[in-house]
């Protein structure tokens, strides 16, 4: 769970939130315009999305430690190589390819599978405790990158950032990521324990199971899973939640340094949003571990509209006070809905196929978050103003936050299957 929060920490500290203060040096040594610059990022998701169901399944079946063990090897190999870039195409092999895929198969399905595994009934506190770490790689990570390029560049705060990613993150991974959940232990998960000793390894494997059913968690295949109105709700829901928020990560500084705004006070403006979200993260996490499953759809409507309150306050004035305000409350519902998604897949729909569950959604959500920073930078590019992305994105955002509370808790599968069976 540490483990994760720390690679989380850094890892996005580069990729999600650093790459808002990276944006505008990379694209004025380069000479890029914005939207062309934002492709990167959009490679980097088309990737995750193509990646994502064969991750899932990978991670499913065989573990999670040696794929998050070659993604952390590619984040800082990639970081390292952007110092070599001297154009647009190097550029979105490096960012775009290398980057981008680090990242998706290291930081995102494999660890969020790994603490599936491992926790149920303290599952909400423990998936919150890696996003709390997210979260403060906005809130330290994020600055620091914001410092470096005042003093050393963009291409040498990349290389930092790979080496440190190389000689933190490999020996983390290969010591305290476990590969299978904790039945093939002996333990259960928690940290509970049996109430009675046992060598028999498919009953230890049940035990796991009825531990699981105490809160209403089935184990669904992929297939069952994608036989129920659940999951295509979510997956319609997500669809702008996506798209805004992966817009707002990279365009939010330039937003702010295009309104007369320092570039590092934008960070630490950005940072603000960020640590607002922090608290959020651990209290989603902590509600969702006491309130019935019926519930959560209603905890996820009620962050994606405090994110959606949060961008109607920003259009309605632009003034500094106005923009801390947005900052604040679309930090708040982010947060929420940060903790809840992983957590709300997992208690519909089980243990054994959450990472191709998970990978599957990702993979029909991709079209969207492909074209959602490019789409913001088009219309700043011929526009010369966020505005009009801005009000599109406070309606998605409503729409989502109404549609969720129709995602009902699934109905178990007509067949319990056995654990191994995935698909």
């Amino acid at each position: 769970m540490l483990t994760s929060g720390i690679l989380n920490l850094w890892g996005y500290g580069y990729y999600a939130y650093g790459f808002s203060a990276l944006f505008k040096p990379i694209a004025a040594d380069l000479g890029l315009s914005r939207a062309i610059t934002s492709v990167a990022a959009s490679i980097g998701r088309l990737e995750g999305g193509l990646e994502s169901p064969v991750t899932g399944w990978i991670t499913d079946k065989f573990g999670p430690k040696w794929i998050v063990l070659i993604g952390v090897a590619i984040i800082g190999a990639g970081l390292i190589l952007m110092n070599y870039i001297d154009s647009v195409w190097g550029y979105y092999l490096v960012w775009g390819v290398m980057v981008g895929t680090g990242c998706n198969i290291a930081l995102s399905i494999p660890l969020d599978v790994a603490i599936t595994n491992w926790f149920v009934k303290k599952r909400g506190i423990a998936l919150s405790t890696k996003w709390f770490f997210s979260g403060l790689s906005g809130v330290l990570v994020l600055p620091l990158i914001a410092w470096l390029l005042t003093v050393q560049g963009w291409r040498m705060t990349c290389v930092t950032g790979g080496i440190v990613m190389l000689l933190a993150g490999l020996p983390l991974v290969w010591f305290f990521v476990r590969q299978r959940r904790p039945e093939y232990y002996g333990l259960l998960p928690d940290g509970s324990t049996y109430g009675e000793e046992t060598a028999d390894a498919s009953q230890i494997i049940e035990r796991g199971v009825q531990y699981a059913a105490e809160v209403n968690e089935v184990e669904f295949t992929l297939r069952q899973a994608m036989r129920t109105p659940a999951f295509w709700i979510i997956i319609a829901a997500y669809v702008p939640l996506g798209l805004v928020q992966g817009a707002v990560n990279i365009h939010l500084i330039p937003l702010l340094t295009d309104m007369g705004i320092d570039a590092v006070k934008a960070a630490a403006m950005m940072a603000t949003m960020v640590g607002a979200s922090i608290p959020a993260r651990l209290l989603g996490g902590f509600i969702a571990d006491r309130v019935r499953i019926g519930r959560l759809r209603f905890l996820m409507g009620g962050a994606l509209m405090i994110q959606a309150l949060g961008f109607g306050l920003f259009l309605m004035n632009q003034s500094m006070p106005m923009i801390y305000t947005f900052l604040v409350v679309y930090g708040l519902g982010v947060g929420m809905d940060i903790s809840l998604t992983p957590l709300m897949r997992a208690r519909y729909f089980g243990r054994k196929a959450f990472g191709s569950i998970h990978g599957v959604s990702m993979m029909i959500m991709t079209p969207i978050g492909i074209a959602a920073p490019i789409y913001a930078g088009w219309v700043y590019d011929t526009t010369g103003t966020y505005l009009t992305a801005l009000t599109l994105f406070t309606a998605l955002l409503a729409f989502a936050a109404i549609i969720f509370p129709f995602a009902r808790p699934p109905k178990p599968p007509a067949e319990i299957t056995d654990i191994r069976k995935i698909v």
